[in-house]
This record gives C-alpha cells, sequence and structure tokens, in this order.
C-alpha cells in the first residue's frame, strides 16, 4: 500500500505538474495586470521557450566558471567562496535571461507599452524558473516543490519584475533618442536583479542564523515592494512613443 501512494505521489506528471503550477500562476497573474493591450501569445509562449534557453545557457556558463576559474581563486574563507558564487550565479543568470529578452522583444511592433516590458521578462524569467524547477523537483522529489513554489519561483519573477520595469524605461528612452538614459536604465535593468539574486542566493546558503534571518527579511520585503510595483506600473502604463 505504501509503495503505491508513493508510486502515485512521485510520479513523472505529478512532479512536473508541481513544478510548473507556480510558475504558470505568476505568468497568468502579470499577464492580468497588462491591462491596456495584451501581448500577442505567440510571442509569450515563444519568451517561455526563450526563458528554458536562457537556463541552458547559464548553466553551461556557471559549469565553465566552477571548473575552470573557481579552483583558481584562493578564497580567504568560505563565506567569501559562498559570496562569490552567488554572485557568478546572478551575473549568468540574469545575464542569459536579459540577452534573449532583449534578442526577441527589443525591435518587435508588439512592445508598445512601457509595462510590455515587465510582462516580457516576466515571462522569460518564469520560462527559467519553470524548467529549473522541474530538474530539482525529478531531482529530489516532490517535498522540494512547495519551498520553491514559495521562494525560488516568486525570487526570479521579482527579479524579473525589476528587470522588466528599467527594460521598459529604456524603450521608451530609446524611442526618444535619449542614448544616454537608455544605457543607464539598461545597466539598471541587469545590476539590479543580478544584486537580488546573489543576496539572495548567498542568504539562503550560508549557515548562520544572521544569514538566514536577512534571507527571510529579504523575502518578506521583496514580496510586498514586488507587489507595490506591479500596481504602480500596471497603473502609471504608458504608450512608448
Amino acid at each position: 500500500m505504501f509503495s503505491e501512494f508513493y508510486y502515485q505521489y512521485s510520479s513523472p506528471r505529478l512532479l512536473v505538474a508541481a513544478a510548473v503550477i507556480p510558475a504558470l500562476f505568476l505568468m497568468y497573474y502579470i499577464y492580468r495586470h497588462d491591462r491596456i493591450e495584451k501581448e500577442p501569445g505567440r510571442l509569450l509562449a515563444r519568451l517561455v521557450l526563450f526563458g528554458i534557453l536562457s537556463a541552458v545557457t547559464a548553466g553551461l556558463i556557471e559549469a565553465l566558471f566552477e571548473y575552470f576559474v573557481f579552483p583558481q581563486i584562493p578564497f580567504s574563507s568560505v563565506t567569501a567562496e559562498i559570496i562569490a558564487l552567488a554572485t557568478m550565479v546572478g551575473l549568468a543568470e540574469e545575464g542569459t535571461k536579459l540577452f534573449f529578452l532583449k534578442r526577441r522583444t527589443w525591435k518587435n511592433p508588439a512592445f508598445n507599452y512601457r509595462f510590455d516590458g515587465i510582462v516580457y521578462a516576466v515571462f522569460v524569467s518564469l520560462g527559467f524558473a519553470a524548467i529549473e524547477n522541474v530538474m530539482y523537483v525529478m531531482q529530489y522529489g516532490l517535498g522540494v516543490a512547495l519551498t520553491r513554489a514559495f521562494l525560488a519561483v516568486p525570487a526570479h519573477f521579482g527579479f524579473a519584475v525589476t528587470m522588466g520595469t528599467f527594460y521598459g524605461r529604456a524603450k521608451v528612452c530609446d524611442v526618444r533618442r535619449d542614448g544616454h538614459m537608455r544605457r543607464v536604465n539598461l545597466a539598471l535593468a541587469y545590476l539590479l536583479p543580478v544584486s537580488m539574486h546573489a543576496f539572495y542566493d548567498a542568504t539562503a546558503m550560508l549557515n548562520s542564523d544572521l544569514a538566514s534571518n536577512l534571507f527571510l527579511a529579504f523575502v518578506v520585503i521583496c514580496y510586498v515592494l514586488i507587489y507595490r510595483r506591479i500596481k504602480r506600473e500596471a497603473r502609471e502604463d504608458t504608450l512608448i512613443a
């Protein structure tokens, strides 16, 4: 009887569903907030695929760094190594997301409202989070699905909303031929999510009470601020012209 129960609740279909549903829920959430003009479904589906591609690319970059670069660095402590690792992960993962995001949407005619930048970034990032979640759940079982549903997937969502906010502003500046502010906003679209991602990973990996408290505080504050940002950006959405 126990074996039948275990098989039922660890079947591949159930594991994949548990891994993907949180990402689908947040995609739907951000899609609902795009109130002025909905984005083409085909474009959004492709952005999810680009998110999966960005996860594969980031994984390769991280593997190369961990194999060739990190063994050559004389870290002064385990803490320093963890912080460096978290920073490298943030740089690689947010960098590949932004690369594929910009490659697919920057010149797309559908990118005509500022809030579109948030929608696009979220769909790329949650494509990334969904495939990452599938790999974790398939490897470690259904037990990690709940934890990742409330932590890892919303974290990727928060990084994406931050990226998309400044990505949309960069597009506005580009149309207005303000090259300086376009570059500033694109830099912020990359560096702010990298910083958030690195802080999230470092505090999650460091084994101390302080790190655990910082991690929980970051998650709660991030939830509140990202929710408010979505509401504000959707309310103040403007045509890119």
